[in-house]
């Protein structure tokens, strides 16, 4: 069906003959509603999915690649000395925005989930660690490999690439993910409003013959049906999407304790995006009951 200014106004206003011919209630109307109304809340969910991936994958991307950390492991006797080595090797190294040892109190509290808080660093051969961030330009990896190598040979330097890449790479795989949850969800509330179009269509065969008797064109009867799921599948994608912002907004917020729930929620113009979830229903339910009511007309011919 091709639609000009004028088609438009004729289907949003309506035709109170025409609309007669689909019933305005019953199984087919509450199934149209309810499918568009539960998808519709599902497909915020999976759009916060995608875009919250998205975000998470850059933080981590950018978090842990302006990061690194060196570990000196050497006798206790050397420790300290081939410590300062290196701080003073990283205070001389391009890229190096800042470089300084863990105390002994940071490197406890982080042994202190797998050997508790009473544990005694002195009773562990634990190396010691030190934090490492690049500027915005960073710095050669490579190189400052060579140059510990040869000046602390206690000095093993991890940029975390072995940690980012996987990170990164499952954060994409869910944002992905979020973006096929959508195809399938528009996908699912097609084939449930082509089911509910059909059913409508059939039930009510007689009065299509009747309506063909007196001259109705198909395309007249096609345009009742599919204004009439359009509209259905609006509104119930409609209190759908207003449902899932709702319950959005009751998710944990960014001030809460850190996980990855507290990131789910849209963030700025990020809010708008779910608006357009009722367009994409009315037009996904402008399609299947278009195709529908043609191919069902024509096997009642």
């Amino acid at each position: 069906m091709k639609f000009d200014l004028t088609s438009l106004k004729a289907f949003i206003a309506g035709d109170r003959q025409a609309d007669r011919v689909v019933p305005p209630s019953g199984f087919t109307a509450q199934l149209t509603v309810f499918a568009a109304g539960a998808m519709a809340f599902l497909a915020v969910f999976a759009l916060a999915l995608s875009l919250a991936s998205g975000r998470l994958a850059k933080q981590w991307g950018d978090e842990l690649a302006r990061s690194a950390t060196i570990r000196i492991v050497a006798p206790l006797d050397q420790r300290a000395a081939q410590t300062d080595a290196a701080l003073r090797i990283l205070e001389t190294t391009k890229g190096v925005a800042t470089a300084r040892a863990l105390t002994d109190a940071e490197q406890q509290a982080l042994l202190a989930p797998w050997f508790g808080p009473d544990l005694a660093l002195d009773t562990l051969p634990v190396p010691r660690l030190i934090e490492v961030i690049e500027d915005s330009d960073g710095m050669d990896a490579v190189g400052l490999r060579l140059r510990l190598s040869a000046e602390v040979p206690g000095a093993i330097l991890d940029d975390h690439a072995r940690w980012r890449a996987p990170l990164i790479k499952a954060a994409s795989r869910l944002k992905t993910l979020g973006w096929l949850s959508i195809v399938l969800i528009a996908a699912a509330v097609a084939a449930m409003i082509t089911l509910a179009a059909h059913a409508a269509l059939a039930a009510n065969a007689q009065v299509i013959t009747v309506l063909r008797l007196v001259g109705a064109t198909d395309d007249y009867i096609a345009q009742a049906f599919i204004r009439r799921f359009t509209l259905r599948a609006l509104s119930g994608a409609g209190v759908g999407m207003v449902v899932g912002m709702i319950a959005m907004l009751l998710l944990p917020s960014g001030n809460d304790a850190a996980s990855f729930l507290t990131g789910m929620g849209f963030q700025g113009w990020h809010w708008l995006l779910p608006l357009f979830i009722p367009l994409l229903a009315g037009g996904v339910a402008f399609a299947a009951t278009g195709s529908a009511a043609r191919r069902t007309l024509r096997e009642l011919a």
